[in-house]
Parts: structure tokens; sequence; C-alpha cells
């Protein structure tokens, strides 16, 4: 027999139930409230610009005549919803720049009202014994996949660096999907923040291992340093990307390769911003719309002789080539590995643009 029923509460309800004193949110089997203020800001910022958030569980309680709700999973989210809207908080300008720095109060009343209409869906639970509720909050916390390293970074952090790197990877995972860089199988693990967090490492300090990526995380925490600036860096590489390959187009070659599509945009990055951790370009090459063409050219050529010089047995590789090759089959995301790759790309890429 069904003992839970489906609800839709707004925020106010749950501000009217706390009020008067009919909302418990620490019951014994309760996580304790651990969320830092940036994380509290993630959640308000969800909720203002009308995004959902999980459901509420909760269940009822007689005291006296009236009906006391008990919440079994959501407390934290609750506190801080109740939290934002005591003006414990402001939202951070990390999450919002429109309304960063605002408590509830400085909100437009337009917001205000839309924030205290806002939707919460609930499961309320029907006349369960104690043991059977903790039962029930034992096994909503056990039906958790092993979460990727990508997904724990996400969980942890909600500062820039976080902000930035879902933000474009979520800009450009149409692209990376149907280059068929990434499937949406690894998307739904969040592969294209994985990816995109790779590359904004190496406009904001240098081309090196993915190891190590939590550092940046914990760097951009607080303050946005130059992430605007590589945001703008990215946004452009990826335009001289998208227009020498479509992504249909780029799927036929072997720059769909994770480690070659890395290859590909730090070397294309480098020729207009110079990244560090590889040779500097002493004649410099302007790339721009009138040798887009040269540019595919070279890159097909590469690519082509890729196929060649690893599919053909018996075939003597080429001196310029032999580094490029074999750091593309092993260590590929090692340090020594990315900055030979990049600097072989970005010479040749000169090289054919000057002829």
């Amino acid at each position: 027999m069904k003992n839970f029923d489906t609800r839709t509460y707004s925020i106010s309800d749950f501000i009217e139930w706390n009020n008067s004193n009919l909302l418990e949110l620490s019951p014994d089997f309760q996580r304790r409230s651990v969320w830092t203020e940036k994380a509290k800001s993630y959640l308000i910022d969800t909720i203002i610009r009308s995004k959902p958030i999980p459901k509420i569980l909760i269940t009822q309680k007689l005291q006296g005549a009236k009906n006391v709700r008990v919440v079994v999973d959501g407390q934290q989210r609750l506190r801080t919803m109740l939290s934002f809207y005591n003006g414990d908080f402001k939202i951070s300008r990390v999450h919002n720049k429109e309304y960063g720095g605002k408590t509830y109060d400085e909100l437009p009343t337009e917001l205000q009202n839309e924030f205290l209409k806002y939707e919460l869906g609930v499961d309320l639970l029907f006349d369960l014994a104690y043991e059977d509720i903790l039962d029930i909050f034992a096994r909503i916390n056990s039906y958790t996949v092993k979460l990727q390293p990508q997904e724990i970074l996400n969980a942890r952090y909600v500062g820039y660096f976080k902000q930035a790197i879902f933000q474009y990877g979520l800009r450009y995972v149409n692209y990376f999907i149907d280059s068929d860089i990434l499937t949406k199988a690894k998307v739904t693990r969040m592969a294209e923040a994985e990816l995109s967090s790779d590359l904004f490492v190496a406009l904001l300090d240098t081309v090196k291992t993915n190891k190590g990526i939590e550092t940046y995380y914990k760097k951009y925490e607080e303050d946005e340093g130059e992430i605007p600036k590589a945001c703008i860096k990215f946004d452009k590489t990826m335009s001289i990307i998208g227009a020498t390959y479509p992504a249909y187009e780029l799927a036929n070659t072997n720059w769909k390769r994770p480690q070659l599509f890395y290859t590909l945009f730090v070397s294309i990055a480098h020729l207009l911003y110079k990244v560090k951790g590889l040779e500097d370009i002493k004649n410099e090459v302007v790339i721009n719309d009138k040798n887009i063409g040269k540019l595919r050219s070279i890159l097909d050529e590469i690519s082509s002789k890729y196929d060649y010089f690893t599919e053909e047995k018996d075939v003597e590789i080429p001196s310029d080539y032999k580094d490029f090759i074999n750091y593309s089959r092993r260590g590929t995301t090692d340090t020594i590995a990315r900055i030979s790759r990049a600097n072989f790309l970005s010479k040749k890429i000169v090289d054919g643009i000057k002829d």
C-alpha cells in the first residue's frame, strides 16, 4: 500500500510553518547544517533563476491539535531558504552579477515575490513509525552511484573556477558531442566540465598534466583573478576551431581524439595569445578568416599522416613526426607529452601558413 503522496508547496508555506513552530528541521537522523555561504548562495541563485531543485521529503506528526511537518530529507536546503529570507547572508557575485551582494530585503519586490512563490516538490509520508522513517532515510542515501572525480569537485566547490568551467562546458557541449570528442554517456557524468577545466588551466596557467585540477578550484573559489580574460580566450579559440571544422567534419578527423583535441585547442590558443609552457613563436602568424582554409589543409594533412604512420606496417616515421606519434599513443595526458604535441602542431601551423 502506498504510504506517501507527492505534493507541491511554496517557500512561503515553509516560512509560515517555521514561524508558527510547525516545522521540525533537525530530527535525530538528519545531517547537521554544514553548508558554506557560497553553497547557500548557489542554491538561492538556482531558485531566483527559476531552475528546479531536488524534492523535499517530509512526514507529519500531531502536537496537540496541530500538524508538525518533520523534514526527513532536505533540511539544509530549507535552512538555506529560511536563512536567506531572514537576511542572514547575501547572494554571491560569483553566482549572480546582477543581484550579487544583496540580501532578500534588497532584491526587487517582484523578485522577492517570485522567491516566495517558488514551488518545491515534496513527498509527504503518512503514518509511519520512527523506525520506518529511519529506514527510508537510509534507503535514500544508499541509492548513490560512486561519484566520478569531476562530480566530487562539483559537489565540493561553488566558486569562480567552477562557474566558468561549467558555463563553458555547457556552452560547447553540443560541439563536443557532435564532433565525437565526448559521448552523451560521458557527459551525464560531467565530462564536458572535466574537459573545459583542463582547457581553462592551460589558459590560466600553463600546459600541464590534468592531475591537480582541484588546485584551481581552490585558488579561484573566492577570487576570480584572470578568469574573465580566460573566458574571452576560450571563446575565441573555439570560434577558430569551429570555423575550421564544423562539428560533424571534426568527427571525421583524428582531432576528435580527446588528447589531440586538447593539442589542437592549446596550439590555436598559443598562436592567438601565447600559452605558457610552450615554445615562443618568433615569426608570429595571425589566424583570421583569410587563412582558415589554409589552417584546415594543414590540420587535414597532419590527421591523414597520423593515420598512415599508425596504421601501416613497416613504415619509417619521419623524425619530425616521431615524438608527436609516440606521445599521441602513450602518456597522452602527461605534461611532457602535452607540451611536445602542442609545440609540434604550433610549428606546423606557423610553417604551413607562412608558405
